[in-house]
This record gives C-alpha cells, structure tokens and sequence, in this order.
C-alpha cells in the first residue's frame, strides 16, 4: 500500500454504490475494508446515495467515517428518494440485493428534499453533507413525467437546497444524473454548484463532451462516476460472455468498440482500465473520478491504473483509428 501515491494527487474518489450491494451482496467485512483501503490511501472524496441499497451505502459508509475527522474528508448524497419502512420490501429492488426493508418514494418537493438530507444525515452519523445532489430528475426515468419532475426540481428542489447551504447542512448542491439533457436543461435556469454525471463521459461514451464545455465556462464542479460504463472498459470484453454497459448487457455496437481499443492497448501493452480511467482525468472540467469497487483489491487496483504510464502516442493512435475525436482526445 505504501508503494502507492496518495490519491489526493490523482483525483479519485470513491463511488459507494457496490456498498449498497449494486448488483451482488458484499459482506459487511468486505465493504469495510474496502472504505478502509481508500482512507488509508488518503481517499477524501466518498459519494453515496439512498437508493443505494435502500440506505445500506450510507450506513456502511457511516460506520467507516466514524472516528475520521471530520474536515479530512468529503461526503456527497442525494435526495429525490425517500426510503419508507415495509415489512414486506423485497429482498432485491433496482438492482440491489440484500437491501435494507424499506420502498422507494419519488420525492423532489422542498419538505421531502428537507427530510432527505435530514435522513441521509442520521445513516451517515454526519451534520453536514459537502454535496447533495438531486438524484434520476431526467427524462429517461420519469418518461412523460419529466416536464412536471423538471418544473418541482427548478422551482422546489433547488430552491431548499440552497437554504440548507445556507443552514449549513450542505457545502454545496447539484445533479446528480446519468442523463446529459438534464443537465442543460436545469443550467438553463438554474446556477449549480457541481454535477456528478456517471457514464457519459468515458473512453467510449463522450455524450456529455459539449456539457463539460459548458460547466467550465460556467465554472461548474463536475464529478463523473460510471468511467468503467459498468464494467465493459473494466473487464473489457474478454472477461465475461457478455460484458455489462450502464447497467444492462452490452449491446455490439459497444462490444465492437471495446474490441477495437483493446487492440490499440495490447500494442503498446497497456491495461484497459489505465486508459478508462485517465482519459476522463485529462479533462480540465472534471474535478474528480468517483470509483465505484467492492474490494480492497479493486481500489488498490484503481490507485495503480490512475498511476500507469501512458505515452501520449497512445492517444494518438485511439485518434487515428477514430476511437476518440480530436476535440476530446487527450494530448
């Protein structure tokens, strides 16, 4: 571990959805060697959300930060969720298993973002978030609900956030989406502190290329989570029969092009996931990369694919094949 630079240097952070059990259970031991790894490292950056395993992300993160102090690191959730109590909650929801017994409610009104950050404070053990952010508000998830969610996010979620910074609360507030619609259409109307934005700015996916323009000029704090696109550019696509691409199986317009990249890595004998990770870094928008992992070994993993040197002719040869356009290729 002590061969590793801190991480403060390499602007990562740690996604604590797997904590929730994203996909499959971790045990309790687990998770918390894991969060203990990213403190060790010098991790100062921890994101979370309810709806990470209906609140099992907070508390596992809760009990990691407990005799951390406080000021030494930075803790990001989300509100739009509430977590009601249910006897009878299924055992697995929204991808999660093992959650905890409670039911998703969409909640974006002023008292509902109030009690979310109140909640999330009390899983926590914490008096203040450093971010909150409001979760899934895109079309993509609420479909021909989206003008009404857009229109309570503007005028009730946004507005209470900004009087919990001003209470204290919070640090600061923003979205914290996987959809980059979203994003232009609430800066339209709206000043943001800072965007958490997974999956669209990644080796494969540069959707969000004109919005990161944009939080730069606007002098917008981005965050990006998903950079692995959940797992195709982590396991690429010779670890599993069919790899995983936000959150689904890869559909073969991704799987061609991971292929083709992987051809460009193994000639200059260079790990997948160093260029994933490295190439959202290089972008002067970003702030941070929120790692997501549910081991010890998939952070120190990380810390050692941010530090893997890459020639710039790397990037130049992604560019010649027409793998990254010149205006967001690294130099």
């Amino acid at each position: 571990m002590n061969s590793i630079a801190p991480v403060k240097t390499l602007a990562l952070g740690m996604g604590c959805a797997p904590l929730g059990n994203l996909f499959e259970a971790i045990s309790e031991p687990r998770a918390q060697a894991a969060l203990a790894a990213a403190l060790a490292t010098g991790c100062q950056d921890f994101d979370t959300a309810p709806h990470y395993g209906n609140g099992l992300s907070e508390h596992r993160l809760g009990v990691a930060l407990r005799n951390v102090p406080r000021d030494s690191v930075n803790v990001s959730s989300k509100v739009g969720r509430l977590l009601r109590p249910s006897a009878h909650a299924p055992g697995a929801q929204h991808g999660y298993t093992d959650v905890l017994p409670f039911e998703q409610v969409w909640d974006y009104s002023a008292a509902g973002v109030r009690r979310s950050v109140e909640d999330s404070l009390q899983r926590l053990g914490l008096a203040r978030l450093d971010i909150a952010y409001v979760h899934d508000c895109c079309a993509v998830t609420h479909g021909a609900a989206y003008p009404n969610v857009l229109h309570q996010v503007i005028h009730e979620a946004i507005p209470a956030l900004k009087r919990l910074k001003a209470e204290g609360l919070i640090g600061s507030y923003g979205l914290g989406v996987n959809d980059v619609q979203v994003c232009f259409d609430v800066l339209a109307q709206c000043d943001l502190d800072a965007l958490m934005l997974a999956g669209r700015y990644s080796l494969i996916d540069h959707s969000a290329a004109a919005l990161l323009a944009l939080c730069a000029q606007k002098r917008v704090r981005v965050h990006l989570g998903g950079v692995f696109n959940s797992g195709i550019l982590a396991t690429g696509t010779r670890g599993r029969a069919v790899p995983l691409f936000n959150y689904a199986s890869a559909s073969a317009h991704w799987i061609v092009q991971v292929k083709a990249i992987e051809k460009v890595c193994d000639a200059f004998a260079l790990p997948l996931r160093a260029a994933a990770l490295q190439f959202p870094l290089a972008h002067p928008a970003v702030q941070k990369i929120m790692v997501g992992v549910r081991s010890n070994e998939e952070w120190l993993d990380a810390l050692a694919m941010a530090q893997y040197p890459i020639p710039p002719e790397f990037w130049s040869a992604l560019r010649v094949a027409g793998l990254l356009p010149k205006e967001v290729a690294p130099a």
